[in-house]
């Protein structure tokens, strides 16, 4: 069942398992503020079993571009278009939040963005790959982040 994420009462509803469910909590209404405040979009995810679709097109472009293969189980998932930019989001029990920004234009921006929840470790198969610039959010604490071009077609 789809929950539309709320950036004013923060509620780890979906993400209970995860072992920094607050802060990833936060974090996802961080998204949802930043894509309603930008696009006037409601940040909606559902669990990651009924969105299938949107983890496995996400994890393809892990494998494809970077041999990146995601360790922690996927809690929560969504996909949406705004402004001609094909957004998905993967959720994950670690604590992190994957996201893929992909321009419907050949000529577009396409980009992976990695963020970290406070209180998390970077995982192993980041680590060595990637650099984590931090960034503070009131709703979130301390978010690491980092990204790479998707140069391939998905």
């Amino acid at each position: 069942m789809p929950y539309v994420v709320d950036f004013v009462d923060v509620s780890t509803v979906g993400l209970e398992s995860s072992p920094v469910a607050e802060a990833l909590a936060g974090l996802r209404a961080n998204e949802a503020r930043y894509f309603k405040n930008k696009y006037d979009h409601t940040f909606t995810v559902e669990p990651a079993d009924d969105a299938t679709d949107v983890v496995d097109w996400v994890h393809r472009i892990l494998k494809e571009e970077r041999d990146i293969v995601p360790a922690a189980r996927p809690l929560e998932a969504t996909a949406f278009e705004v402004d001609g930019i094909r957004m998905a989001y993967v959720f994950y029990e670690s604590g992190l939040s994957i996201n893929v920004m992909y321009a419907v234009a050949e000529s577009g921006k396409r980009a992976v963005g990695f963020k970290l929840s406070e209180g998390m470790e970077v995982p192993e198969e980041l680590a060595s790959r990637f650099k984590f610039a931090r960034q503070k959010s009131k709703l979130a604490g301390t978010i690491r982040g980092s990204y790479f071009v998707i140069k391939g077609a998905y």
